[in-house]
C-alpha cells in the first residue's frame, strides 16, 4: 500500500498557509519561520539595509565574542597571592577557577 505525506506550512504571523521556511541568525541565535509569500518579501526587504552592510561568514557556526578582561593581564596580580590573602581575610575562595573581579579589586585596594 502507498502512502502519501503532505505537509503543510502555517504562517507563524497570522495562521494563513505558509509558502517556504526561512532561517535567519541574530546575536549568535538560529531562528526559523514559516512564512507566505508576503510576509517573506516583507521580512527580506526588512533586512536588506543591513545584509548589504553586513559580512557574510563562510562557516555556519556562529561568531564568538571574547569580552576583554577588567584589567590588563600585565596589571594583574597573581592569582595564588589573591587566594593566599582571600584565605587570611576569612574570605572563602576556591583553590581553582576564575577569581572574581571584585576579589581582585578588594585585594588590590588592600594591597596598595
Amino acid at each position: 500500500m502507498a502512502q502519501t505525506t503532505r505537509v503543510l506550512l502555517t504562517d507563524d504571523l497570522d495562521g494563513s498557509e505558509a509558502t517556504e521556511t526561512i532561517t535567519f541568525a541574530l546575536d549568535g541565535i538560529n531562528y526559523e519561520i514559516d512564512l507566505n509569500a508576503p510576509h517573506a518579501q516583507q521580512l527580506r526587504e526588512s533586512v536588506t539595509t543591513y545584509v548589504i552592510s553586513a559580512r557574510k561568514l563562510s562557516s555556519r557556526r556562529p561568531p564568538t565574542t571574547r569580552r576583554a578582561s577588567a584589567q590588563p593581564a600585565a596589571d594583574r596580580p597573581d592569582t595564588q597571592q589573591v587566594r593566599d590573602w582571600a584565605k587570611a581575610q576569612g574570605i572563602s575562595v576556591s583553590e581553582r577557577g576564575r577569581l572574581s573581579n571584585d576579589l581582585i579589586v578588594r585585594f588590590q585596594e588592600a594591597n596598595h
